[in-house]
């Protein structure tokens, strides 16, 4: 058969068409659901009339209907994005153009040109999510569209189950997996993205903010997202040392506070990051969720900043840009430590209060100067208040009035979060003129036994005060810790309020239904995790740490090329030895129990000559054994029909095996 020939060779029958189409709605499908919604009910229309053509026999439109429709179709693609070009618009044109291709699908060439474009429409999947669910589903769609490439391409059509097209087309993944992986991990990783961001990169929004007001926070202690992991080298520290510095906030207007403007002048006046080492340092690895701010986290205290960011004199960490892709950086912190002097600058900011605000707490906080209070003494006068008062820590806490709220909270309400007690305690040591600042971030964490890593969810946001003391720099102050466990309110804010704790698969109040639900969760973060760090994360840095635990050291992208093809070329040397490798052919079923038959009749002195076929063996043996006429003809009829019949083989190879295994000679 020429070329021309097969390619305009009509296209299987109808069981391969319905693959091709149930592996195109499954690729089209995700995108769909993204476009506007008259455009994917269109494109929807477009797949079920193919469909209902396959199935009812319906007409396809002739040539001017087509190109109507594909005018239209292109116009609409405009109309919705004000352009052709760009992730959002280029997939919608595609997917429209795949679509459109059903309706003019006739000959194998038209379907082998639809099933290429299926798989290019799965690779543009992976730019609006990489997540490891997406995966997987690209994956069975790979599967199926290659299901529907053995059925163009079988010859035998109809006369094969899904079920065959299924199992050959994964035997052809499965045998693409050592070139996948060697590609994967030799292949010169480009930095940056190839096209654009992940469309889910940019849905990060929640997180701690530049800017808070009192019970901002309250509102991210019900979310369960993952706001970063954290892998340490060693030990990891106790919980009631798991300070995760985020924002400092600096500036106030008696009622909510925000970090000082990360452009002007003031940042670069307060100073070097600098520190006195009074204790044991901690080295880890924090991965962090994108959320659309600059801001990094690390274990209080650290003692630099990553690359690509930089450090500022109040030890915030602030990112070189936005951090809109999850990003992985190695971190030292010392847990012990003495910022030194203070800074004009800090000094001033640290004691400014508004004109007027709050006269209630700056009578309170007078009066422990005017007594003759050393800052340290007004310090645990402030936390013996929170602990002695009627204090309570709550989730609901009441609004307070837009004016003098911190009064409100200390003298009237009394029911607060973190950053009610945080922002309280910092406006009185500002009237104590104690130099004091409000930081915020996270405490704690949940640990991950199946990973051996931390998880540090937005359930986890906390803010917490820092006084300068002379002679001992910031020193990190809780206030919220000094209300009693008696006055926290509910159950859950206990757990919340005392510690985080660790996610155990085992628990003397733990059901079997939590211990389960709880190794599940720690199970699939721990896939996630990887998935992120092995898969997402294997970057430049993570390709060449493999390649120096392989022993090979650090190599150069020329190198890796040439490793590359190296690879290329021992593994395709491996899968041609494979090929032209001396075997034994391997036995056909049904040649296997025919060959059971004449072994039986063998024995019996009804030798089968080398010579002699099926029938003329069936036709001498019943002349010299009348009575085994009935058995030999079925066998005999039964065996010619599953080797030489046009029919299928697997409908007549259980009745073979059963007339065979009967046959008593």
């Amino acid at each position: 058969m020429s070329r021309t020939d097969v390619a305009k060779r009509r296209i299987p029958p109808q069981l391969g068409r319905l693959w091709l189409l149930g592996g195109l709605s499954a690729v089209v499908a995700p995108h769909l659901l993204r476009m506007p919604a008259w455009l994917g009910i269109g494109c929807g229309a477009l797949i079920i009339w193919r469909i209902l053509r396959e199935l009812k026999g319906w007409p396809l439109p002739g040539r001017t209907v087509t190109m109507g429709l594909t005018v239209g179709g292109v116009a609409g693609i405009f109309a919705a994005y004000q352009t052709l070009l760009g992730q959002q618009a280029g997939v919608a044109l595609l997917t429209v153009m795949l679509c459109l291709k059903l309706l003019e699908m006739r000959t194998l060439r038209d379907s082998m040109l639809v099933i290429f474009l299926g798989y290019f429409l799965v690779i543009s999947g992976f730019l609006f999510s990489q997540s490891i669910f997406v995966g997987i589903y690209m994956f069975a769609v790979v599967l199926a569209l290659t299901a529907a490439l053995v059925a163009l391409n079988h010859p035998g059509g109809a006369q094969h189950h899904s079920g065959g097209y299924v199992r050959l087309a994964g035997g052809l993944l499965l045998q693409s997996v050592p070139l996948m992986l060697v590609l994967f991990i030799l292949f010169p990783r480009i930095p940056g993205p190839l096209w654009a961001l992940p469309e889910d990169a940019h849905q990060g929004t929640t997180g701690l903010s530049d800017e808070l007001t009192l019970g901002s926070i309250t509102n991210l202690a019900e979310s369960q997202e993952v706001a970063f992991r954290v892998q340490f080298d060693g030990d990891q520290p106790t919980a009631d040392r798991l300070y995760w510095r985020g924002p400092v906030l600096w500036l106030t207007d008696g009622r909510g506070w925000r970090v000082l403007d990360p452009d002007g002048e003031r940042v670069g006046r307060l100073g070097g990051a600098d520190y006195q080492d009074a204790g044991e340092t901690v080295d880890y690895e924090v991965t962090v969720e994108p959320h659309n701010r600059k801001w990094l986290f690390a274990l209080d205290l650290p003692t630099g900043a990553p690359p690509a960011a930089n450090i500022r004199g109040d030890f915030q960490m602030v990112a070189d840009k936005p951090v809109n892709e999850r990003r992985r950086y190695p971190m030292r912190s010392v847990l012990e430590y003495n910022t030194g002097e203070l800074s004009s600058l800090q000094r001033q900011l640290g004691l400014n209060l508004p004109t007027g605000s709050n006269p209630k707490t700056t009578a309170l906080a007078r009066r422990w100067r005017e007594e003759g209070m050393a800052p340290e003494t007004i310090v645990s006068a402030a936390l013996s208040f929170f602990r002695d008062q009627p204090f309570y820590y709550t989730r609901q806490p009441p609004a307070l009035p837009a004016d003098n709220a911190v009064d409100s909270f200390l003298f009237d309400r009394r029911r607060g979060f973190c950053e009610h007690y945080a922002a309280s305690f910092v406006t009185l040591m500002r009237a104590a003129q104690v130099p004091a600042r409000l930081v915020t971030g996270y405490q704690g964490g949940q640990f991950n036994p199946v990973g051996d890593y931390l998880i540090v969810r937005q359930a986890d946001a906390h803010a917490w005060a820092e006084v300068w003391l002379e002679g001992q720099g910031w020193v990190r102050v809780d206030p919220t810790a000094m209300v009693p466990p008696e006055r926290v309110q509910a159950s859950a804010d206990t757990e919340r309020f005392r510690s985080t704790l660790p996610l155990t698969l085992s628990g003397p109040q733990a059901d079997w239904l939590t211990r389960s639900w709880q190794q599940m969760r720690a199970s699939w973060d721990a896939v996630n995790h990887g998935w992120n760090q092995w898969v997402l994360g294997f970057d430049r840095e993570r390709q060449h740490d493999l390649m120096r635990r392989l022993g090979i050291g650090d190599i150069d992208w020329r190198g890796m090329v040439a490793m590359l093809f190296l690879s290329l070329l021992v593994l395709l040397g491996g899968v041609g030895a494979y090929l032209l490798w001396p075997r034994r052919a391997k036995t056909d079923p049904a040649a296997r129990l025919y060959e059971r038959f004449c072994r039986k009749l063998d024995s019996h002195g009804l030798p089968r000559q080398h010579d002699e076929g099926p029938r003329a063996y069936a036709e001498r043996v019943v002349v010299a054994r009348p009575d085994l006429t009935g058995p030999i003809q079925r066998i005999t009829d039964l065996y010619t029909r599953i080797r030489y019949a046009d029919d299928d083989p697997d409908r007549w190879l259980p009745h073979l095996k059963k007339q065979v295994h009967a046959f008593r000679p």
